[in-house]
């Protein structure tokens, strides 16, 4: 029996794509690599020094404090747009025309440029012309967002969940809208509530577009940085400072290319750390619930 000849000549499909990601990816990836191990002192004089950069910048209290305001922030974030997108889905209509005029006026916000957002909330906060402040004001809150780095925190997370909580919505509704009716119509059958109907049919139904959900929304707040540059600068002091506004100042406040780059490294490698683990978590409680779910079935 003869072989079967192999044509391998389909892999030069995937070479553009290769090309693409080589221009796009890895040759930019590699020279942040190069800067991060180099002095350059000028385009002829480099010096080699190891990671001198990197100790120097793990060490830089700067970073601890951002890194720290950064943490807090994507965990604020998750416990408020997660939760706030899934009861926004919940109350959304299911058929007809509202749905397609609410699904429109709920998307509204993610059609702003990030910039825009920024200036908005600046504007929306000032306690002499914005709603916010003004408000706030009147009702006898000392509001204000410029000197006080409470007020200044919680407005950029209310910035953020007004901006970004849309698409946890949108997500979770995707979701509740691929449940067959079957499962609703056997939770009629038995009485369920309507706690019940959530807890054990649209919760573990939604749990892959809200995973997706939960990966979006951190991976996006841990590299955050125009909203908050606009609307703060980072202040007052370094409350609102977060890592991408850390890499900023190092590369292009104070032009310290080397240390930037390391930091680049750095910041990339714990994005993909905490990602890699709040992922891995997931799965193990979604893996957890479903054997909870099948014992009690059995």
């Amino acid at each position: 029996m003869t072989a079967k000849p192999v044509n391998q000549k389909a892999w030069w499909l995937v070479l553009p794509v290769i090309l693409c990601v080589a221009f796009s990816a890895i040759v930019p990836f590699m020279t942040v690599v190069n800067y991060s191990v180099q002095d350059i002192i000028s385009p002829d004089r480099r010096v080699f020094v190891g990671t001198e950069w990197f100790a120097n910048v793990m060490r830089d209290a700067d970073l601890h404090d951002a890194l720290w305001n950064q943490i807090r922030f994507s965990l604020a974030v998750l416990a408020v747009e997660i939760p706030l997108g899934i009861v926004l889905a919940l109350a959304m209509p299911e058929k007809g025309w509202k749905a397609s005029v609410t699904l429109v006026i709920v998307a509204l916000s993610l059609l702003i440029p990030w910039n825009v957002v920024g200036t908005i909330w600046q504007i929306f906060g000032r306690a002499d012309i914005g709603l916010l402040g003004h408000t706030l004001q009147a009702l006898g809150i000392d509001y204000d967002y410029t000197g006080n780095a409470t007020h200044a925190w919680l407005t950029v997370l209310a910035m953020d969940v007004w901006h970004w909580t849309p698409l946890v919505a949108l997500l979770a509704y995707a979701g509740l809208r691929s449940i067959p009716d079957a499962y609703y119509q056997a939770a009629q059958i038995d009485g369920a509530s309507r706690w019940a109907v959530f807890r054990y049919i649209q919760l573990p139904k939604m749990r892959a577009v809200l995973m997706i959900a939960v990966l979006l929304r951190f991976m996006d707040s841990f590299m955050i940085y125009t909203e908050p540059f606009v609307l703060t600068g980072g202040g007052p002091g370094n409350a609102t400072t977060f890592l991408s506004q850390y890499l900023t100042q190092k590369a292009v406040g104070q032009f310290d290319l080397g240390p930037a780059a390391a930091f680049s490294l750095i910041y990339f490698l714990i994005i993909l750390l905490l990602c890699f683990v709040l992922y891995n978590w997931m799965q193990r409680v979604g893996a957890q619930d479903a054997q909870d779910a099948q014992g009690g079935a059995s």
